[in-house]
């Protein structure tokens, strides 16, 4: 059945036939065919764009077009034929109908997307019997797609650079990572790469920062943030300390490391 969606679309005149952008399909939807990456068939494609960020000469994209359904069980089939992990969690057919989703009305901004410095609730303000920790958050918004470049709390920053999926997984994250640092956060799965990495590129030229702290979740699909970061770094070419560190599905520190990226 064919119905409106969005897919992979690839430049062919762009491509290099690197290869790049195979592996970044968790589905197995790319293939290097004829020197040229090629999508394999619209069924194994979500139209998510976790390829996006991995192609140096831009030829990926994502357009809306009539495709075919995407089909988890056809994915599971050919990852299987290739030996190669399935994803655990993939989406629906339905949910990625364009039709499904109702255009949403033209609104003049966002109230949550203005910019607050703001100042952790203090000790003396919480009554003694209450069990709650107070929140280290220092600013807002936090969305890395929602804060400029030029906001102010990024001069000079700590900057721990956050998966989505990494506060609802570690239970820690307040108490043993935020205090004294701003976060921005970011799923590399759903959101586009290549604005990721202008947009962490602009941050780290204009603003001096002192330290990154990358928190990634195990799952292959969130890996490529510290792909993104690494390439924001080079194409600014200014060095920052910069730790990774992942964090298994069932909160748990796997890895903490440091990344060293070449200028």
């Amino acid at each position: 059945m064919t119905i409106i969606r969005k897919m992979i679309s690839i430049d062919e005149n762009l491509c290099n036939g690197c290869g790049e952008c195979v592996p970044s399909c968790a589905e197995g939807a790319l293939a290097i065919i004829d020197g040229k990456a090629r999508l394999v068939s619209d069924v194994y494609c979500d139209g998510l764009g976790a390829c996006l960020g991995e192609c140096p000469t831009g030829a990926l994209k994502v357009v809306v077009r009539e495709a075919d359904d995407f089909d988890p069980h056809a994915v599971s089939d050919l990852l299987k034929s290739q030996g190669r992990s399935i994803p655990e969690h993939m989406p629906t057919p339905q949910s990625l109908r364009i039709e499904n989703h109702p255009t949403p009305q033209p609104r003049q901004g966002c109230p949550g997307a203005a910019l607050h410095t703001m100042t952790p609730c203090g000790q003396a303000n919480i009554p003694t019997s209450s069990p709650s920790t107070p929140s280290a958050l220092s600013h807002w918004p936090v969305q890395l797609r929602l804060v400029p470049p030029t906001a102010p709390f990024l001069r000079e920053a700590d900057l721990l650079l956050t998966a989505d999926c990494v506060p609802v997984a570690f239970p820690g994250y307040h108490s043993s990572f935020l205090p004294g640092k701003v976060v921005l956060m970011g799923c590399p799965k759903f959101d586009n790469k290549n604005e990721y990495i202008e947009k962490l590129a602009a941050i780290i030229r204009e603003n001096r920062l002192n330290s990154i702290t990358i928190m990634e979740m195990e799952v292959p699909c969130c890996s490529s943030m510290s792909i993104i970061l690494t390439e924001a770094i080079k194409r600014v070419g200014v060095a920052v300390k910069t730790t990774r560190i992942i964090i298994s599905r069932d909160g748990k520190i796997l890895e903490t490391t440091p990344v060293k990226v070449e200028i």
